[in-house]
């Protein structure tokens, strides 16, 4: 079978399954098998694919017509220009999510610093908000923190796959609970659980059958990680840092209710226009 009927097959057998970009997808699993980028495939059409590559392309269309992320089975997703390793024990990084990074970089970079700004990444998962400003800041210390061991063994490749094993320490812990109550951090950054329980109908089915439960759901409202948060976070900053985190679209409100003394509290929107972070500074 050439390239070109495969890829014509791959995208027909999405498309009547019902996933999303059938074409871009079929094409990223073509490209996965073959080990080549999406300018092979244009310039190669005419590719005789073997027995054995036929039969791995259409067992890995069939997992992804299935429903099963793309991500998953290449093992692999872009955040912040990063390569990441992800499997099912990690949330999979979303673009949402890098509007976290830049308004971390954007406060970061507003301000002198001495030796560089202490940051920590809560429930780190694949380790891409803290892998992210590593790179950006090369004078800043990172820490990433998960309750997920497996996720933190996910980070850690990560950031011995980008050489930042040396500037990124992750440790095992629920929220802030394993750090000491004291001011310690600049910053305090986080993707944390905030779909409601009552709302998983209006969720990706992708998301409610394959990512990991403990990084999407946060209890009745989806707050319960959040209100763990605030405090925590109020008590390892500085005086005068951040709490920078994501929410959810309807989320902002009451999160800012939650936020009653701090400082500068304020909602950065996404592309869309939806409210997507929630910033706020420690009283001095």
């Amino acid at each position: 079978m050439q390239l070109r009927q495969a890829l014509t097959e791959a995208v027909q057998r999405l498309e009547s399954e019902g996933i999303g970009s059938p074409r871009r997808n079929a094409e990223t699993l073509l490209m996965f098998i073959l080990d080549c980028d999406r300018a092979y495939l244009y310039a190669h059409p005419e590719r005789e694919l073997d027995i054995d590559l036929q039969a791995r392309y259409e067992n890995v269309i069939a997992l992804r017509a299935s429903g099963y992320p793309a991500q998953y089975i290449t093992g692999h997703q872009e955040f912040w220009g990063l390569d990441l390793i992800v499997t099912p024990a990690v949330l999979i990084p979303r673009p949402e999510t890098e509007h976290v990074v830049e308004t971390a970089l954007e406060l970061a970079r507003s301000r002198p610093w001495r030796s560089g700004p202490k940051l920590v990444d809560v429930g780190t998962g694949a380790g891409a908000i803290a892998l992210a400003l590593a790179k950006e800041l090369p004078q800043a210390e990172v820490y990433g923190l998960d309750l997920s061991a497996e996720a933190l063994e996910i980070a850690r490749a990560n950031a011995a796959r980008l050489q930042l094993e040396e500037r990124v320490r992750f440790l095992q812990s629920d929220v802030l609970e394993n750090i000491p109550p004291r001011p310690s951090f600049d910053f305090v950054l986080s993707n944390p659980p905030y779909v409601a329980l009552n709302e998983a109908d209006k969720v990706q089915d992708v998301v409610k059958k394959f990512e990991p439960k403990m990084a999407v759901f946060a209890g009745e409202h989806g707050l319960d990680v959040i209100r763990r948060l605030i405090p925590q976070a109020a008590a390892v900053l500085y005086p005068g840092g951040y709490l920078i985190f994501e929410i959810g679209f309807t989320m902002a409100s009451s999160v800012a209710e939650l936020l009653a003394g701090w400082d500068d509290v304020r909602t950065v929107a996404d592309l869309a226009g939806i409210p997507r972070v929630m910033v706020a500074r420690r009283r001095q």
